[in-house]
């Protein structure tokens, strides 16, 4: 048996928990190893029968007098037992759990952990965990038990067993991967007993000692990973270095129908001095929906072309396809530039003889065109692509400059940890004139009056209005899909009879999604109610309110990307956030979006209230989760990325080489 084998092959595993293992992503054993607990009960304290008191939590050690089912007056059953030791005994009672006067035996060594509760006029035991003594300590009871995250049929007590053997068989294969003279330098634990102490910690401080090192490890391969790209892409070359012909720019600049804000300026600025370089721009940009980011890549897109090369634009899907292909052709056409749109729906081939512009979805990098004239590369949205266009492209021979655009507020040290190979530019100013959308938290008991005055706005007007239902689950489940049909009906049967509503969510097909928000787009339906799908880049001009259900359910980063669905062509638009909610936090958080505008504010503002996982909602946006560390320890981020930096330096170890493959991210180019 080899670590690396599947989970089945472990003793007592076996197909039907090998498949529902595999809901919590757990294949092999070295993925149940890696399965780590996210809280502890503390059953460490031992105490003698006849010292326990009311509203202790304790583990007790003695022999098991007596067992058996009980009925109560109303009918319920109840187990009832009685556990002795030298000190006195004590009754310990289980609800509905008749299966238990089998299991445990009478007369047997058993630890029990729990809460000490009065049950009518008496001391007892309630609902304890058991374990039967055989060895000197247990797992499950009388130390720091770990809980971890379950599945249906797969609890935290059948996970410690198993867990405990794999340890068994496996501790001696848990290799240190980390460079000797770091371990001793950052005091860390070895990486063996660092897995074994984080499973079955001894006490509270070898717990956190364990869990410091596998934030450590974690933090510190996702940085390495991004310092060894960024390296291996500064060393290869772009046919030439561009020439910026300052006089044409600034035309170009002076001849778009608004100023550029100062925030585009300074990007703009910071792209141009990307583009002289012979190494090729990798860059991410940053800004909030209708901060202007297509224009800023308008600017890098006529510097190619004035070097005689062509652009590729891509986004994620075909309706920003489109968005894109009629906002650059707006700027570019004038300028003689030629754009054109390759989709899935649309297939020409890419290459013409001059210089061009060609914008679709990822599909065109497998179209038929020349690499070598390819100068620039802009990738929309860029955590929703897989990581494969810039390997494509350097297949092909070519490493053109990479522009990766994102609306995704990412906090700053986020960004610098998962996006360390990419330079990152932010705009975080809106353009002049731009119109606030004005944004209330609604409560329960103003829901009727907020309906009323929906339709007040949108029956015979040109406004029309978004309905955002939650995910139920993470993915569009079927759970999820359900919900939104049944809220589908409700409303246009009994809250907006008179309305047309359109429907749309992630089970529906590309080809139906599109012809929904066409529909919507121009004007054949009053409201429009979905699932988050309608987040990345959708432009609805005569959308003027986003009401968004359960909004204590979205991160604040998310909420914002929503809301910046409205309020595209400067009419005076509304965001409602309902929520049945009243605890106070959870509204003082929702409430932080009526008074702040800027995406990256609230993005910040959520890692310290709600922690890393929670900022992007349910749906992670492609960032990959981390499994103990977190982006809000800025210490250890800092101290990670000037250990990366120093390794990064010198030359990998198999072990670390090993370590960094489980470390691609995906999502970095994603």
């Amino acid at each position: 048996m080899n670590i690396k084998d599947p989970v089945e092959k472990l003793p007592l595993v076996g197909p039907t928990f090998a498949k529902r293992l595999g809901k919590l992503k757990i294949e092999s054993i070295e993925d149940l190893i890696n399965h780590l607990p996210f809280r502890y009960d503390d059953f460490s304290l031992i105490s003698p029968i006849g010292k326990v008191q009311p509203g202790e939590t304790v583990t007790v050690k003695g022999t098991i007098e007596q067992i058996s089912n009980e009925y109560t007056k109303n009918g319920k059953k109840i187990q009832k037992a009685v556990i002795s030791d030298s000190s006195g005994k004590i009754e310990v009672i289980w609800f509905n759990q008749p299966f238990l006067a089998r299991t445990i035996k009478k007369g047997s060594l058993y630890n029990l952990s729990g809460k000490i509760e009065w049950f009518g006029r008496q001391k007892v035991l309630l609902s304890p965990e058991y374990e039967q003594l055989r060895g000197e300590t247990g797992i499950h009871t009388g130390r720091l038990v770990p809980v971890y995250p379950e599945t249906y049929g797969i609890s935290s007590k059948w996970l410690r067993s198993r867990i405990k053997t794999a340890l068994e068989y496996f501790k001696d294969s848990v290799e240190e991967f980390l460079p000797p003279d770091l371990v001793s330098k950052e005091g860390l634990l070895s990486e063996k007993e660092a897995v074994s102490e984080i499973h079955f910690p001894k006490n509270k401080e070898s717990a956190l000692k364990a869990r410091h090192r596998l934030c450590f490890d974690e933090l510190f391969l996702i940085q390495l990973a991004a310092l060894l790209r960024k390296k291996e892409w500064q060393e290869k070359t772009v046919g030439k270095a561009f020439i910026i012909d300052e006089e044409k720019i600034n035309d170009f600049i002076l001849s778009l129908p608004f100023k550029l804000t100062s925030a585009q300026e300074r990007v703009v600025g910071e792209i141009l001095k990307d583009l002289r370089k012979a190494q090729p721009m990798n860059r991410l940009l940053q800004g909030d929906v209708g901060s202007g980011k297509t224009v800023v890549a308008a600017v890098a897109v006529l510097a190619a072309y004035l070097n005689g090369y062509s652009s590729l634009i891509m986004a994620p899907t075909e309706i920003l396809a489109n968005q894109h292909f009629k906002t650059l052709s707006q700027y570019l056409k004038p300028l003689g530039i030629e754009v054109r749109l390759v989709t899935g729906s649309r297939k020409m081939k890419a290459a013409g003889e001059n210089p061009e512009v060609v914008v679709g979805t990822h599909s065109l990098l497998f179209q038929d065109f020349d690499p070598k004239k390819i100068g620039l590369v802009v990738i929309d949205e860029q955590h929703r692509f897989g990581v494969e266009q810039r390997s494509v492209l350097a297949g092909k021979g070519v490493s053109p400059h990479f522009l990766t655009m994102t609306a995704t507020p990412i906090p700053r040290t986020i960004a610098l940890t998962l996006f360390g190979d990419l330079d990152l530019s932010v705009i975080d100013e809106l353009p002049l004139g731009r119109i606030k959308v004005k944004t209330w938290v609604v409560p329960k008991q103003k829901r009727q009056d907020a309906y009323s005055w929906i339709k007040k706005r949108v029956k015979d007007t040109k406004e029309q209005a978004f309905i955002i239902c939650p995910l139920i689950e993470e993915s569009e489940s079927l759970a999820s899909v359900k919900a939104v049909n049944k809220e589908y009906e409700i409303l246009s049967k009994e809250v907006f009879p008179d309305l047309k509503i359109g429907l749309l969510h992630g089970r529906i097909k590309p080809k139906e999604k599109e012809e929904v928000l066409t529909k919507f787009r121009e004007g054949e339906y009053d409201l429009l109610l979905s699932t988050p799908v309608v987040e990345v880049g959708i432009d609805i001009p005569n959308a003027t309110i986003m009401l968004i259900e359960a909004a204590e359910r979205f991160g604040l980063a998310q909420l914002h990307q929503l809301r910046g669905r409205v309020g595209r062509n400067n009419m005076e638009s509304f965001c409602l956030l309902f929520t049945e909610n009243e605890v106070l936090p959870v509204l003082r958080r929702l409430k932080t979006m009526e008074q702040t505008n800027i995406g990256m504010e609230l993005a910040e503002i959520d890692l310290k209230l709600r922690g890393p996982g929670e900022v992007y909602g349910t749906r992670q946006h492609g960032f990959p989760d981390l499994k103990v560390a977190s982006f809000a320890d800025f210490g250890l981020i800092e101290k990670t990325r000037k250990a990366a930096e120093e390794v990064a330096l010198k030359k990998l170890e198999p072990p670390l080489q090993s370590r960094l493959k489980n470390y691609k991210i995906d999502s970095v180019t994603n």
